[in-house]
């Protein structure tokens, strides 16, 4: 089935630092392509995987679950761990939630984690419909697209196969349970006004993780799809501060050792 335009995955070999960054639920690596090439910009490894059953169209993802698109990031993330010194972690709405799952389960590979209006839990009583009603609708109205800039647009589907978002919702349990086993670094930036994740998507996860190392930023011109809004470059320069900033005290460890 032929890729979407723009939603090809990306890979730029740089330094011993890597990003692996996590594009969203229905989503393609076009909503995260400037900001991996930001990064790449500054010298860094940047690994941007097209997820299973995205970027072609709705149908193909109905047979995909969970399971599958978190394979891909961890099978991404060995392979960056080993060709790098130094690995972080990013990711968009479920992206994010991919992200946080890994830092749970993979913690000791990961220097720091990036999330961007991560979803993490439900904002719809439907949400509990779900299981019997993703037998009788194949599909309902997409999310892509919440964007407040003008002119700007996402690669993703129109249309959210029910299957899939019964899976995503199973996914959701799996990255709650494992957030308070987050310990490394967290930058979290989210967007006030966000009409596909609520705000208490970012508000269960600073409650929940054990990181020491937390920021916080807020996107206030942008909505959900906030790496191609307003506020890119606050995503991008805060990022690649970010992980410079530790970067920076891994090498100082390193000296004193």
């Amino acid at each position: 089935m032929p890729l979407l335009p723009g939603a090809e995955p990306y890979r730029h070999r740089g330094g011993p630092v890597g990003v692996l960054l996590c594009h969203g639920f229905t989503g393609s690596p076009q909503s995260m392509r400037p900001w991996a090439e930001h990064l790449a910009a500054a010298g860094l490894t940047v690994s941007l995987p097209l997820l299973p059953g995205h970027g072609t169209r709705w149908q193909d993802m109905q047979v995909t679950r969970w399971e599958d698109w978190y394979a891909e990031v961890v099978r991404e993330l060995l392979l960056l761990s080993e060709e790098c010194e130094q690995v972080f972690v990013a990711g968009l709405s479920m992206g994010g939630g991919l992200a946080l799952r890994l830092a749970a389960e993979y913690g000791e590979l990961i220097s720091g984690v990036v999330v961007v209006n991560p979803s993490v839990r439900s904002d719809t009583p439907a949400t509990a419909l779900l299981p019997a009603l993703r037998h009788l609708v194949p599909s309902i109205p997409g999310v892509a697209g919440d964007i407040a800039l003008e002119g700007a647009s996402e690669v993703g589907y129109h249309r959210t196969p029910l299957h899939a978002a019964w899976s995503l919702s199973r996914l959701w349990r799996e990255i709650q349970r494992g957030l308070p086993r987050v310990t490394r670094p967290v930058l979290l930036l989210h967007s006030p006004q966000d009409h596909v994740v609520s705000p208490a998507n970012s508000a269960l996860v600073l409650a929940r993780i054990s990181s020491v190392d937390v920021t916080e930023r807020l996107c206030e011109r942008s909505f959900h799809v906030a790496t191609l809004d307003h506020d890119a470059g606050l995503v991008f320069e805060e990022s690649l501060a970010f992980i410079q900033r530790l970067t920076t005290v891994a090498k100082a460890d390193d000296r004193q050792g």
